[in-house]
């Protein structure tokens, strides 16, 4: 395995749960037979979300800047197979979702992550973790992380802490049968797509699934960054509406000598010294209270963010930056629980439907152009598809890993959210 994958694996490692409702008071006697998840997002800012490929894209002419891109996520998992063996399901959307009739939940054969061949020269450099908003540094930070010790397996216990798994829901892994979309369809979300209105999921191995939404894709986020006396970076940004909390990371770097791997900077807003996980994926409003409480999460009504000093310092060539507002859900069930505790609740489906929305900045003052492609290449398959691009691959082919920007950084700051690998 790529030593830079496995720093990121090291540093990085997320659990997926099973995405089932919370009903109050009382769990159904039996089932789901289906459950069917929606992650419904927005995308704003440099690259719109998209990573190092999106920047790269408009710095070499493509699309980006402060276009606004939505975001759409749909699977489908199921405890009963196709009679056939011939899975086929499809969701029928409103005519504001110009999707047309329906999309189609594609079955794929796999979905597992890239695979990395084995590095030809030791890693080098070192990562420095940083914590909280503020005008400097608390003592303590940053922690410092070498990474050739860490390839060696020398991984410093406690670096910090992942404890809110992303949840992807359903899966090949957790369902009899699985479907999902984005697919090689030709469809995709647009900008002006509404989700409004009434939804109905329809397959041979599943139950015929039907909601109505109310809620609709959250408004885009903007930040300004503005640099303080100190030698901070004050990050200000307008509410959105429906925000539960918001959630920041910074990644940055500066060079070594002779153009080799330097230091690789890290920091989240977060009080507690939380990185990834869920906090880079979808977070429902019973997830984000307790993270705000604790200060994982910022308050839905904070609108301003010191990175310290030191951050900014420690990371002079090159620093991107990441700012998520976790949204509303929506969470449907049939039949409904019924009112008389002592009748049989026989669960045949549920459907969940997150929001978010995300913006991304980067500034960048000496960056190794050929640093940069080579984590452009690295990112490849996964940070292309499925989030805001019309496809994705029907089966995952192994691929090469170029850099640590594309494993550590995605997974830190979003790129891992989209899907699970494929």
């Amino acid at each position: 395995m790529n030593s830079h994958r496995l720093i990121a694996l090291a540093l990085l490692g997320t659990a997926t749960a099973i995405a089932i409702p919370t009903f109050a008071q009382r769990a159904p006697d039996s089932g789901p037979i289906a459950r069917y998840d929606m992650r419904a997002g927005t995308t704003s800012g440099f690259g719109m979300g998209a990573g190092m490929g999106g920047m790269m894209s408009m710095m070499m002419g493509g699309r980006g800047g402060s276009q606004v891109q939505h975001e759409l996520l749909l699977r489908l998992g199921s405890s009963s197979t196709a009679p056939n063996g011939k899975p086929k399901a499809d969701h029928f959307m409103p005519d504001a979702a110009k999707l047309g009739k329906s999309v189609a939940l594609v079955t794929p054969r796999e979905e597992r992550g890239p695979v990395d061949e084995i590095p030809n020269q030791e890693p080098s450099g070192r990562m420095l973790i940083f914590w909280g908003c503020g005008e400097h540094a608390p003592k303590g930070q940053p922690v410092i992380i070498d990474f050739s010790k860490l390839a060696k397996g020398q991984v410093p216990p406690g670096v910090w802490t992942n404890s809110i798994p992303a949840d992807w829901g359903p899966n090949l892994q957790n369902s009899k049968t699985f479907g999902r979309w984005p697919a090689e369809d030709g469809k995709y979300v647009k900008s002006d797509s509404s989700l409004l209105g009434a939804h109905r999921v329809a397959g041979n191995y599943s139950p015929d699934i039907a909601f109505t939404l109310t809620k609709d894709f959250m408004k885009p986020l903007s930040v300004k960054t503005a640099g303080q006396a100190s030698g901070a970076s004050l990050l200000s940004w307008g509410g959105v509406p429906d925000a539960t909390g918001y959630f920041a990371s910074l990644f940055g770097s500066k060079q070594g000598p002779g153009g080799k791997m330097g230091d690789i900077v890290m920091w989240s807003s977060s009080s507690n010294r939380q990185f990834g996980g869920g906090l880079s994926d979808w977070l429902s409003p019973g997830q984000v209270a307790p993270l705000v409480k604790d200060k994982t999460v910022m308050t839905p009504q904070t609108t301003t963010c010191l990175v310290p000093a030191e951050v900014i310092a420690a990371a002079p060539d090159f620093r991107m930056g990441t700012l998520t507002a976790f949204g509303p859900e929506e969470d449907f069930a049939y039949p409904p629980r019924p009112a008389d505790a002592k009748a049989r609740w026989d669960l045949q489906w549920t459907a969940r439907i997150r929001h978010r929305s995300t913006t991304s900045w980067m500034e960048a003052q000496g960056m190794n152009m050929g640093m940069m492609s080579a984590a452009s290449e690295d990112e490849g398959d996964e940070g292309e598809a499925p989030r805001t691009a019309s496809q994705s691959k029907k089966d995952c082919k192994p691929k090469k890993s170029g850099g640590l920007f594309g494993g550590l950084a995605g997974a830190v700051m979003g790129g891992a959210g989209g899907s699970n690998g494929c």
